[in-house]
C-alpha cells in the first residue's frame, strides 16, 4: 500500500468539511479552536493568514495554506483588518464575545455577500485521529504555504464549483476532491526547499526502500525479517539493512516495531478487541511479548493505555465548522 495513502486513511482523514466564503473586503475571521488540519486557499484576489501573534503570510490567488497549529489562526483580506468574527466550538461570535448572526448563505456550503470585488476563500478541514495522525502531521510545520500551480489550481477550481452544488453523493465528491487538493499540496510542500519532511518520506523516492516501506505498511502483521524484505526488493541482506537505516534513520525491524505499536495504540483506543486480538492484528502471536513491546514503546501496558486513553489525544482536537 502507498504509505501516504495508508496514513491518510488510518488517520480518519476522510471526515472532511468544505466551505467557501465570497466576501468583499474588509473581512477577517479568527478560528479559535482550529481543527487538526486545515486546507485554505484564495481563488480570487488575495488574503493573509497568521497564527496568534506571528507575522502574517500572504496568500496569492491559488496559493494553498496547510495549517496544523492547534492554537488557532486568523484569515483576513489584509493584516490591518481586525477580525470581524471568531469561530469557537462551531459557533460564530463577535470579538466582544457576543453571539453573531451567521453569514448569509449564497449557495450550499457558500457564504458571504457575493458582491463585485469579493474575495473567494475556500476552506476545508479534517479532524484527524489517533497516533497515526501524528505521523501525518509530522510532514508539516504549523503553517505551510504552497504556491499556486497548474495542478493545484485545477483541483481548487473543481472543488470550489462542487462546493456550491447539492446533488446526490455530494459529500463523497467533496471529500475526494479535498483529498486530491491535500495530497497534491503535500507533495508540493515536501519537495520545496523550505520543507524538512521526516526521513521515511524522503526514503519513499528510493526504489528499493520505498518498495520495502510499502510492504511494511501493506501487511504489518506479516512475519517480516530483514532477509525476506531484502529478497522482496532485490538487494542482499547486508546492503538492504545498511541502505534502509541510512535513508529511514532506523533499522527495518525497528521501523516495523514502531509502526506496529502505532497501529496497536489506535486499535486499543478505538475498538473493543481484546489485547490478544490486537496483538495478532499487528503481528504478535504471543500477547505477553506484545505487552512487553507495547509498554517499552508507550510507557503503559496495553490494558492501562486502553483504560486511561492516550495522553496526547486532546492535542488533536478542534472544530471544523466554518462561517
Amino acid at each position: 500500500m502507498d504509505v501516504l495513502t495508508d496514513l491518510l486513511h488510518r488517520a480518519r482523514a476522510q471526515n472532511a468539511l468544505v466551505r467557501q466564503l465570497i466576501q468583499r473586503p474588509p473581512w477577517g475571521v479568527t478560528y479559535a479552536d482550529a481543527p487538526s488540519l486545515t486546507v485554505a486557499a484564495t481563488l480570487g484576489g488575495h488574503a493573509w493568514v497568521w497564527l496568534g501573534d506571528s507575522a502574517p503570510v500572504r496568500l496569492a490567488a491559488g496559493d494553498i495554506a496547510l495549517i496544523t497549529a492547534p492554537g488557532g489562526y486568523t484569515i483576513a483580506d489584509d493584516p490591518a483588518t481586525s477580525p470581524r468574527f471568531v469561530i469557537r466550538e462551531g459557533r460564530k461570535y463577535l470579538p466582544s464575545g457576543a453571539s453573531a448572526d451567521p453569514h448569509a448563505m449564497l449557495a450550499p456550503r457558500t457564504y458571504g455577500d457575493g458582491l463585485s470585488g469579493a474575495i473567494v476563500m475556500l476552506r476545508g478541514v479534517y479532524e484527524l485521529h489517533g497516533d497515526v495522525a501524528f505521523r501525518l502531521l509530522d510532514l508539516l510545520p504549523p503553517l505551510a504555504v504552497v504556491p499556486s500551480g497548474p495542478r493545484t489550481r485545477a483541483a481548487l477550481d473543481l472543488l470550489s464549483a462542487e462546493a456550491a452544488r447539492d446533488e446526490p453523493g455530494q459529500d463523497a465528491v467533496l471529500a475526494r476532491l479535498l483529498d486530491l487538493v491535500l495530497v497534491i499540496a503535500l507533495r508540493a510542500w515536501c519537495t520545496s526547499p523550505e520543507a524538512a519532511p521526516p526521513a521515511w518520506y524522503r526514503a519513499l523516492t528510493d526504489p528499493a526502500i520505498g518498495a520495502a516501506l510499502r510492504l511494511l505498511h501493506g501487511d504489518p502483521a506479516q512475519r517480516w525479517t530483514v532477509a525476506s524484505l531484502a529478497a522482496e526488493v532485490g538487494l542482499s541482506r547486508a546492503a538492504f539493512a545498511q541502505r534502509f537505516a541510512a535513508l529511514v534513520g532506523r533499522p527495518p525491524l525497528g521501523y516495523l516495531t514502531d509502526w506496529r505499536m502505532t497501529l496497536a495504540a489506535d486499535l486499543l483506543r478505538d475498538t473493543r478487541q481484546t489485547v490478544a486480538e490486537v496483538a495478532r492484528q499487528v503481528g504478535y502471536q504471543d500477547p505477553f511479548a506484545f505487552s512487553v513491546a507495547f509498554k517499552r514503546a508507550r510507557g503503559r501496558t496495553p490494558s492501562t493505555w486502553r483504560d486511561l486513553g492516550a495522553p496526547s489525544e486532546s492535542s488533536l482536537g478542534g472544530n471544523g465548522t466554518i462561517g
